[in-house]
């Protein structure tokens, strides 16, 4: 082999070698190209997917709307017709729950005034009124003698009792309650009682006027489909009202967050559009998940505290339920409807991030005892009280037979209006925290929080 053949094979082995060098360096670098490409479309599929998903519970909403607005029309028009040949007497079943419904705008307004003029004194009212209302409920139901009504009364009397026992444990908080209530609703956002009043009173009103007319029709067949059609516009009633109170919630909190975080006042009415807008898939989102997250984890704390260590099989069930509760709330909860609000986030990616922060600054454990959640509860159970003893006993005085279901009525009707007029509080209250959460140091934010925090970390609850 001449001397030019050996320098061709050496060369051509040189370059082999090379190439083999060359492969470990080059391959990893394709992975991880590649890794970066799929996770970046995995992320835009999950995003897309996510914007899907709230474009089609806002169309579902709408959806929902228009075929409950029909239902309503043709159970009104079939049950004004059939009326007589059912028995059924309209001037004896409609004013006393159009009252009631009535009553329950006005109270609702009025609470939220006094609410707002002295949130200290509003937050111990609801906290002995609420127990002792839903207490003269029982009563009614319970002289009312139906099986229902008397199944109803029982649990009424129990539930005072409950509420009353847990006013008394939770007294201990009530000074930082009343502390953070004063600094939230300090300075409300302009615009806010106007908007409240033609949005919650007016709208929930009005429409749940709307719904009675369908209830009535419906009750004056009586049918078993008649019932299911019942359920639906409660069931809508819930949803809608949520809804309305969601959309509060979002509006007033980017408001409100804006003047904590930065000093900076936005119009009310622009927020307001730009939820209308951008953000009323999140918000008809949540007004399903949230009600049902805060039950399932207020019942997972109930156990949590009648089980106690007392059996080691029972406990294990209850820590296990505690454990799915704690995620689902992280996954959805009413502080993720600041961040909805201020950064346009879906519902779930913003509960996401806001649990996230705040359980990296430690604030889980105080915004787990914060009374906001309790005081607007209650405040709604003393509202639906009012609106069921002033309907309920009407009724009761006239035809004894409807009180029971118009008692039902107005209580829900009651309970879902003074909730809508607590939305600007919670809203309030949820910016404050959020607020803090993102920067402790802000020099805009009043100390309660930080020093309510130092006293938890010391001392406990």
């Amino acid at each position: 082999m001449n001397n030019d053949a050996v320098t061709a094979i050496n060369v051509q082995n040189f370059h082999i070698q090379v190439q083999e060098e060359k492969l470990p360096y080059i391959i990893p670098n394709q992975l991880i190209f590649l890794q970066v490409e799929e996770s970046s479309i995995q992320l835009e599929t999950a995003m897309v997917a996510g914007i899907l998903v709230l474009r089609l519970f806002r169309v579902l909403f709408l959806l929902h709307i228009v075929l409950i607005a029909i239902l309503v029309i043709c159970l009104t028009i079939r049950g004004l017709l059939s009326a007589h040949s059912h028995h059924f007497h309209p001037k004896k079943w409609y004013p006393p729950l159009l009252t009631a419904t009535g009553c329950a705008g006005i109270v609702a307004f009025t609470w939220q005034w006094f609410t707002l003029c002295n949130p200290s004194r509003a937050l111990r009212t609801a906290f002995w009124l609420g127990p002792l209302l839903t207490c003269a409920v029982g009563v009614l139901f319970v002289l009312i003698g139906s099986a229902a009504g008397l199944t109803i009364g029982v649990i009424a009397i129990v539930l005072a009792l409950i509420l009353s026992l847990y006013a008394c444990w939770v007294n201990p908080r009530f000074d930082y309650a009343t502390k953070v209530l004063s600094i939230a609703a300090a300075s409300p956002p302009a615009k806010t009682t106007t908007v409240v009043l033609n949005l919650s009173i007016i709208t929930g009103t009005v429409y749940s006027c709307f719904l009675v007319s369908g209830i009535g029709g419906a009750t004056a067949v009586g049918t078993v489909m008649d019932t299911l059609f019942i359920l639906a516009i409660l069931a809508s009633l819930a949803w809608s009202t949520q809804v309305i109170r969601n959309t509060l919630q979002v509006t007033i909190a980017r408001v409100k967050y804006l003047h904590f975080a930065y000093g900076v006042e936005m119009d009310l009415r622009i927020a307001l559009r730009d939820t209308f807008n951008y953000s009323m898939g999140s918000v008809c989102i949540s007004s399903v998940l949230v009600p049902i997250i805060t039950v399932v984890h207020g019942s997972a704390r109930a156990i949590s505290l009648i089980v106690g260590g007392t059996d080691e099989f029972l406990f294990s069930c209850a820590n296990c339920y505690a454990t799915v509760a704690a995620t689902l709330v992280s996954y959805g909860n009413r502080w993720g409807l600041v961040q909805v609000g201020v950064y346009n986030k879906g519902f779930v990616q913003a509960s996401m991030d806001t649990w996230e922060m705040l359980k990296s600054v430690g604030l889980e454990p105080i915004i787990d005892r914060d009374l906001t959640g309790s005081f607007c509860f209650l405040s709604g159970m003393a509202g639906g009280a009012i609106c069921t003893l002033a309907g309920g006993a009407w009724t009761f005085a006239v035809h004894k037979s409807y009180a029971t279901e118009v008692s039902i009525y107005a209580f829900l009707i009651g309970y879902f209006m003074c909730r809508i007029e607590m939305a600007w509080l919670q809203s309030c209250v949820s910016a404050y925290y959020i607020a803090y959460t993102e920067n402790p140091q802000n020099s805009r934010l009043d100390p309660a929080i930080l020093f309510r925090l130092e006293e938890f970390q010391r001392y406990g609850d």
